[in-house]
């Protein structure tokens, strides 16, 4: 901005923030006692009638009268009068390197085998530009605006992203499925296509970084289930199993219905596996009573049947008992 003290002008540019590529100086009569500061990371470019009279890159406080006129070719017979100031433009350029951050909007969708629609990817990453050819960017930009900042730069670029992703990616063979591991090679590609549209306006993109690609959420489900299946040595009848376990755990926390009967499921396989084992010849409906008979026919401390009563099964062949102190099928004696 410009600041004025009480006895001479100060040509100065102090930004609000380092985002400004360029600030034309906006009084444009210079007047006798002028001062020109120029601080760390800018240059001061004069004009007149249009055209650049002189860049001025070190930084410091310079008279305009006898430091700055003296050197400008078309200017240098220049005295200022009583009531005479000259007209004059001033443009300050930032000299310095700025980086900001990019990332796609929507989806972009890239060309893909047995895809119809593409595959959808997003990205981000940072970027960094300058100001590389004043005499251009004076013809092109400033001749017609007051400023210019990173997000004009940004908003070209990004009006260009999708196309350039596409370019980099499907163009030269990248594997789709491992673009993060091509970053680097994709990221210059895009610098210098962009670099080369850019330098139309007197700007150049000196570096473009890819940090991330991601995929679909189904996809990136898929290609962890992928991975886990190579680490069990490709199995698949290992891998199906804990999948399904998985299954059955996932369903368990979340209360799904659908791992709910995968559990009774896997339940019932479960106790139908071991009641196979602990019993393979005999029938299941048949070990019951057995069980029963022998608990209820256990003697006491007397050596009597418990309570002293006929049991319920014969303890010797497993007849039901109705009544008596003998069972009717073998005799065995009940208490």
């Amino acid at each position: 901005m410009a600041f004025f003290g009480q006895l001479a002008d100060v040509i100065e540019w102090q930004p609000d923030n380092d985002r400004l590529l360029f600030y034309k100086f906006q009084n444009k009569e210079i007047k006798k006692g002028s001062k020109l500061i120029i601080h760390p990371g800018q240059d001061a470019i004069f004009l007149y009638n249009g055209r650049i009279e002189g860049i001025f890159r070190d930084e410091g406080r310079y008279d305009v009268e006898s430091q700055i006129i003296p050197f400008l070719s078309t200017l240098k017979g220049f005295r200022f009068g009583f009531n005479s100031a000259l007209r004059a433009e001033i443009l300050f350029i930032n000299t310095r390197e700025i980086t900001d951050k990019w990332g796609t909007k929507n989806p972009v969708n890239l060309p893909a085998p047995g895809l119809p629609g593409g595959m959808p990817i997003r990205a981000f990453g940072t970027f960094s530009c300058k100001v590389s050819d004043y005499q251009i960017l004076i013809d092109k930009v400033a001749g017609i605006r007051a400023t210019y900042s990173l997000d004009d730069v940004k908003e070209r670029i990004m009006g260009n992203l999708d196309q350039l992703l596409m370019k980099h990616i499907s163009m030269e063979g990248k594997d789709m499925f491992h673009l993060q591991a091509s970053a680097g090679e994709i990221g210059s590609g895009i610098q210098s296509d962009l670099d080369f549209q850019m330098e139309k306006i007197g700007i150049a993109v000196t570096d473009f970084t890819i940090a991330n690609v991601s995929y679909p959420e189904e996809v990136q489900n898929m290609a962890q289930k992928v991975a886990a299946q190579s680490m069990i040595g490709g199995n698949m009848n290992t891998y199906q199993q804990t999948a399904f376990a998985d299954s059955m755990r996932d369903g368990r926390s979340a209360g799904s219905m659908a791992g709910n009967m995968a559990g009774i499921m896997a339940g019932m396989t479960m106790g139908k596996r071991m009641a196979d084992q602990l019993t393979p010849d005999a029938p299941v409906t048949q070990s019951v009573p057995e069980t029963s008979a022998a608990q209820a026919a256990a003697p006491d401390m007397n050596g009597s049947a418990q309570g002293g009563k006929a049991p319920n099964f014969c303890p010797n062949c497993g007849q039901k008992i109705t009544g008596g102190r003998f069972c009717p099928n073998c005799g065995q004696k009940l208490y």
